[in-house]
């Protein structure tokens, strides 16, 4: 592929992600245990647990940080390459930023070390067009009056939503997200939410969600799979019902409730493993 681009087939129906018989054993600690499921091309699919129960470990086998013990972890019929590449970004729940550069440096970093990689040094012209990408994504997340700003002059919401630009600007196919609204108050958290589904409906991105919150599960899911405790292993996979379109007030009706129990009941039966 040229700089920048995937090899993907877009033209197949073939699964973005699909995971077979996946262990994961440190020594004696088994972490995952016997996990099978699929990830469809432009999905958005969250996995829900307790705290403990391997979800960032998954996560991370996804991203190719990490490799199964057993199984087999396959991007588009093929093993998930050892280390991250341009078809999967990250963000993580602590914010990634760096304190020295500004939002928009921060979310060019993620072009010119792309481009760095490729070319060997960033000049002038790409170095622009690069800038006009971050000012374009850092808006995406409404945060085009920030560009200037330094971390310290955010406030954390408004830093974990320059992290998602700055993944957004590496352009990749998957975007693999760990608990990024975890340490973040309730009307931050619901705001972001709303702004993540509006990003996931407007790029078509193939978003891998982790929470170990249910509403959040529920409110943001194409498929919600649920965990037991360690070692984690799949008690559901729930298809979500829920319109594309989904206003924070969906979550008072009764279909949204009873997706919200059924992922509570796939919680509780993983606990019955115990």
């Amino acid at each position: 592929p040229t700089p920048g681009s995937t090899a993907r087939n877009k033209e197949t129906d073939m699964a973005a992600i699909e995971i077979k018989n996946l262990w994961k054993e440190y020594g004696q600690d088994v972490v995952l245990e016997r996990l099978n499921a699929k990830v469809e091309e432009g999905e958005f699919v969250t996995v829900v647990g307790a705290s403990g129960c391997g979800k960032t470990t998954f996560l991370k086998m996804m991203l190719g940080t990490e490799s199964p013990t057993r199984g087999q972890l396959l991007l588009d019929g093929k093993p998930i390459p050892d280390e991250p590449d341009e078809t999967r970004g990250i963000v993580f729940q602590r914010y990634s930023v760096l304190p020295h550069l500004t939002a928009v440096e921060n979310v060019m970093l993620a072009g010119e070390l792309e481009s760095s990689r490729w070319l060997g040094r960033v000049f002038g012209g790409k170095r622009r067009a690069l800038r006009e990408q971050a000012e374009e994504m850092l808006a995406s997340v409404g945060l085009d009056q920030a560009l200037g700003k330094y971390p310290h002059e955010l406030s954390g919401g408004m830093q974990q939503r320059a992290s998602i630009a700055r993944a957004l600007a590496f352009d990749a196919d998957i975007l693999l997200m760990d608990e990024p609204f975890g340490a973040l108050d309730e009307i931050v958290r619901d705001h972001l939410n709303e702004q993540l589904l509006k990003l996931w409906a407007r790029t078509n991105k193939t978003i891998g969600f982790v929470t170990h919150s249910i509403p959040e599960a529920v409110y943001l899911s194409t498929k919600i799979v649920v965990m037991s405790p360690r070692p984690g292993r799949i008690t559901d996979v729930i298809e979500s019902t829920l319109p594309k379109e989904r206003p924070l007030d969906i979550r008072d009706t009764p279909e949204f409730l009873e997706i919200a129990h059924r992922v509570r009941d796939g919680l509780r039966a993983g606990h019955a493993y115990d």
